[in-house]
């Protein structure tokens, strides 16, 4: 299953912090599109292979959940 939702966090002492929720399902195709176009072009891949690997690449997405901290700025990426 691909990724639908993106949630993006930050926060900083100094300002309210924020929360985007990114819905990746409408930068799927256009993304799908420019990736295996640039893979034919710049590596002679054939396209169904490009698909194939993109989609694998995509559907292992789900889960991932980066944290990153500095002194007092956090920033947190969460894939549904």
């Amino acid at each position: 299953m691909t990724p639908n939702i993106a949630i993006v966090r930050v926060q900083n002492p100094n300002w309210r912090g924020i929360r985007l929720w990114v819905p990746l399902f409408l930068l799927w195709i256009p993304l799908i599109l420019l990736v295996v176009f640039v893979a034919c072009l710049v590596g002679r891949v054939d396209a169904l292979r490009a698909i194939a690997a993109f989609w694998a690449l995509s559907c292992s997405l789900p889960g991932t959940d980066v944290r990153v901290s500095t002194d007092r700025n956090h920033v947190m990426v969460r894939i549904l």
